[in-house]
């Protein structure tokens, strides 16, 4: 992804509840693989951003499901 793309991301939570978030990809975003092996995209999380009034960046794992970018 390219700064400023925005996207719609679903995933599992760790409580099994699925959640489906409009995000942002920016500069401080990344996909990277946690240290116990399943993979992690950091991503900005627009709904919370506009409800706290700062910037609030999310992770979605792929420990239950993967997630999926539409």
């Amino acid at each position: 992804m390219e700064n400023n793309d925005t996207f719609k991301i679903t995933y599992t939570k760790q409580n099994g509840e699925s959640v489906t978030r409009q995000g942002k990809w920016t500069n401080k975003c990344r996909e990277y693989v946690a240290n116990a092996g399943h993979k992690v995209l950091c991503y900005l999380d627009l709904e919370a951003t506009e409800l706290a009034g700062v910037d609030q960046y999310r992770n979605a794992t792929n420990k239950i499901t993967d997630w999926r970018i539409n």
